[in-house]
């Protein structure tokens, strides 16, 4: 069995009180002050945050999450593949787990199956690798996923045909208390890039973030696996602009259709704002071309969204998350 952290709850009741020395002596990781987001973000661009914090493990995290008010702004972020932060920047905290919550092991191995535990920070392509290595099969369309395994699923991110919580067994979650929690896969609602906790009862559910996750994968072969992940890597390659910064795909697909298919019919191809451009490549990707702001990207995402409604009548809906203030970028 896997050995993680011994978390006991931390009886406090409030998401944030207004950090102090005495809060900031109990942490072990870094605090960085009006970092900018472009460093963090896939797309290279945005505000910076007011706060920014990489915890060095999860109890450093949950006693972080303990010494907030309950006033603060707390966003939690992995390669931020999937993110915009507008140039008017986050005035909350932002914490950085990429690299941070990393364990990767494999708990259980039968003759059918195996169990893996991946921590949020876990790049999902590492993921992939691991089970394959394992003798596993089912994680190989992971490597397909620019992001972390904390944000694969929070949005029950998928590619070629597989998502996510098609194979998660249980969570662990740290709450806004900083509390840890393990959830079995049966307590969600997982959608098409989405996934919620249903409320039991009246009771209503405060703001979690994934920490880690349970896998269950069958057992494959390490050879066959690889030249899956291989085959995937290449439709992505020869599918997608990669040279580009971008934070992949921008919009979820309609019912029975596809995004990248509508903008392009919509003549978007090449349409650019500022530093930012629909790429010709793939339609639904917005890249950064070299000095684009976050609001060029998100005054193309809503030009985008706009021509598709008025040409075909349907609204596509962002797949990427957009935080923070509107306005000039923070000095």
């Amino acid at each position: 069995m896997m050995t993680v952290p011994s978390i006991h709850k931390t009886g406090i009741s409030a998401v944030n009180r207004q950090m102090g020395a005495d809060d900031m002596s109990v942490l072990s990781g870094e605090m960085r002050f009006n970092e900018p987001m472009s460093r963090h973000t896939s797309w290279r661009a945005g505000g910076k945050a007011k706060r920014f914090y990489i915890p060095v493990d999860e109890q450093d995290l949950v006693r972080m999450l303990s010494s907030l008010q309950d006033s603060e702004q707390v966003y939690v972020i992995g390669l931020g593949s999937n993110l915009l932060v507008r140039d008017g920047g986050v005035q909350g905290t932002i914490i950085g787990l990429h690299a941070r919550l990393d364990a990767l092991q494999l708990i259980e191995h039968t003759d059918t199956d195996g169990l893996v535990y991946a921590g949020a920070g876990v790049a999902c392509a590492k993921v992939a690798r691991f089970a394959a290595r394992n003798n596993l099969a089912g994680a190989e369309f992971l490597t397909g996923i620019p992001g972390t395994i904390g944000g694969a699923l929070a949005m029950n991110a998928g590619c070629y045909g597989a998502e996510t919580w098609q194979t998660v067994k249980r969570v662990r979650v740290v709450d806004h208390h900083g509390e840890i929690h393990e959830r079995t896969a049966d307590e969600y609602q997982a959608g098409y890039r989405s996934i919620r906790l249903m409320q039991k009862g009246d009771t209503a559910v405060q703001s979690e973030w994934f920490v880690g996750g349970y896998f269950s994968w069958a057992r494959g072969n390490q050879s066959e696996s690889r030249l899956i992940m291989k085959d995937l890597l290449a439709r992505r390659v020869n599918s997608q602009p990669l040279n580009l910064p971008n934070a992949g795909s921008v919009f979820r697909n309609p019912p029975g259709d596809h995004a990248a298919r509508l903008i392009q019919a919509c003549g978007l191809k090449g349409c650019a704002i500022g530093g930012a451009m629909v790429s010709p490549k793939h339609a639904n990707f917005i890249v950064n071309t070299g000095k684009a702001s976050a609001t060029d990207i998100e005054t193309l995402i809503l030009l985008v969204q706009d021509k598709v409604k008025s040409a075909m009548g349907i609204t596509l809906i962002p797949e990427v998350r957009i935080i923070g203030d509107a306005g000039r970028p923070t000095a």
